[in-house]
């Protein structure tokens, strides 16, 4: 059985806590590798490392650290195949989604390679009587990220590129539960000519999150996790006098008018809504139809379709979803489906019974279905992360409107109609971060910004886009005046440029 150590100071090395967790294969349940769990002295040693390595790399030119970034999308393009064989074996979603997750970490890595632009500051000739006002960027220093299994190459990506390229050293926590494609990505920024100590990936639990919250010498985190931990992460993070922006759950709406397209919207919410086993963060957990005619016409066209969903092993391309990460992932889950009966929905499709045939012990389960969810129920307040749509019956487009503007989670929200007023509307009113109009998953491009409000995000900065570049600097500006045809004498008032 394989161990996975850490990434620390260029090359992986071995664990040295005694402390271990099992990394499994969701689609057999059997234990493939095992994690080093990394001590407090061992997250010092990534930092000591980066803070050694960090002020090179921000000296560095831009151009040059650009370069960098292109050779690692190079590197990864060429073990595209390898790396996502090996995600879908430890996270469970299937190969084509694992392409997936890597294509979109990417593309914020090929965003990043435009550092040489985006790092630029601002100039003004003349704003006083002999005085010039400039402004640059420069890196914080040591940053960290500590992210989550369900997109084990993707968010990591969303991190790390952008740091670097603002010339910081990084320091990863992936998830334990799927650390080997976070390494992997480390030894190719390494082949690709990232200096020693740049990038540090540390493995491990609540003991490596809070040696990074508390070391004094790591300057700003960035999370993707459980509201909760977001929290927690942001306001420890604070106490510190760390920079950070973290990322929490989500209950993402998806608001069905009369007038929409019913075959497009089911195929969006078939797909949006068990796509990755619904282990995503902006995965579509409930569908809102307008009216009750509506309402009938989504249910008869969803249960047949939830119904005939193929589940399958990570390796077979025509699955339309595997299996969950971990069995304590498939068991809260199926709790929930059993919570939801218990508060009065009606289960339309129950997924809970089904196995895979020769894959027994694997973390499976079929899709599932409730209709007359109320807004008074666990299953509609909390987030499941499995593959359970609920359906929300508004009887108009207020009440509709309302459904995710007052839920506690605002990470992303979509709207299904044919009328562009309604849409606009919705768009302005709506008090969620992200908007999807009859497009059910609104991820922004990579140069657009990604982030919730309410329990969904704690921090004033989001993830990749212009964001990250103003998140991973800091605004240094300089006024300057030269000596030729100042006037001798102290000034007591304020200055200004009277």
């Amino acid at each position: 059985m394989r161990t996975i150590g850490h990434f620390i100071g260029g090359r992986e090395v071995k664990g040295t806590s005694g402390r271990f967790a099992d990394v499994f294969e969701p689609m057999t349940g059997e234990v493939q590798a095992q994690v080093a769990l990394a001590s407090k002295a061992e997250v010092r040693a990534a930092v000591e490392n980066a803070k050694a390595a960090q002020d090179a790399w921000a000296n560095t030119n831009p151009q040059r650290r650009a370069r960098v970034m292109m050779k690692f999308l190079e590197l990864v393009q060429r073990d595209y195949d390898k790396l996502a064989d090996l995600l879908a074996r430890e996270h469970g979603k299937t190969v084509p989604d694992a392409k997936g997750d890597i294509q979109r970490g990417l593309e914020v890595a090929e965003f990043a390679c435009g550092i040489p632009h985006l790092m630029k500051g601002e100039y003004t000739e003349g704003a006083g009587p002999g005085i010039d006002i400039y402004s640059m960027r420069q890196p914080l220093g040591v940053v960290a990220g500590i992210t989550p299994f369900n997109f084990p190459a993707m968010i990591p990506m969303w991190k790390f590129a952008p740091a670097i390229a603002c010339g910081n050293a990084f320091i990863l926590k992936p998830s334990e539960r799927d650390p080997g494609v976070p390494m992997a990505l480390a030894a190719l920024m390494m082949e690709a000519g990232l200096p020693a100590g740049i990038l540090n990936v540390v493995n491990g639990d609540k003991e490596a999150v809070d040696a990074i919250l508390d070391d004094p010498d790591i300057r700003a985190v960035g999370f993707v996790g459980s509201s909760p931990i977001a929290q927690y992460i942001y306001e420890r993070a604070a106490a510190t006098n760390k920079r950070a922006q973290c990322f929490g759950g989500a209950k993402n709406h998806a608001i069905i008018m009369p007038d929409a397209d019913m075959d497009q919207t089911v195929d969006a919410l078939i797909g949006a809504g068990y796509g990755s086993a619904g282990e995503r963060c902006m995965a579509i957990s409930v569908a809102v139809p307008v009216g009750k005619t509506t309402a009938d016409r989504l249910m008869e066209k969803l249960i047949p379709r939830v119904e005939s969903l193929k589940i399958g092993p990570s390796t077979d391309p025509s699955a339309d979803f595997g299996p969950l990460v971990t069995k304590a992932a498939l068991e809260r889950v199926k709790d929930y489906v059993e919570i939801g009966i218990k508060e009065g929905a009606k289960l339309a499709v129950d997924g809970r019974g089904f196995k895979m045939q020769g894959y027994e012990k694997g973390f499976y389960m079929g899709g599932c279905l409730f209709d007359n969810v109320t807004k008074d129920m666990r299953i509609y307040k909390e987030e499941i992360f499995g593959p359970v749509l609920s359906v929300v019956r508004a009887k108009d487009y207020n009440e509709a409107l309302a459904l995710p503007s007052d839920h506690d989670y605002g990470n992303g929200v979509a709207i299904f109609t044919r009328d562009g007023d309604a849409a606009r509307d919705f768009a302005a009113k709506v008090n969620v971060g992200m908007v999807g109009i009859n497009v059910p998953i609104p991820v922004p491009i990579a140069y657009y910004t990604f982030g919730g409000w309410k329990k969904s995000g704690f921090g004033d900065l989001n993830q990749h886009g212009p964001d990250s570049i103003r998140f991973y600097t800091k605004t240094k500006t300089v006024t300057s005046r030269w000596p030729s045809g100042v006037k001798d004498g102290a000034e007591f008032s304020i200055p200004t440029m009277n």
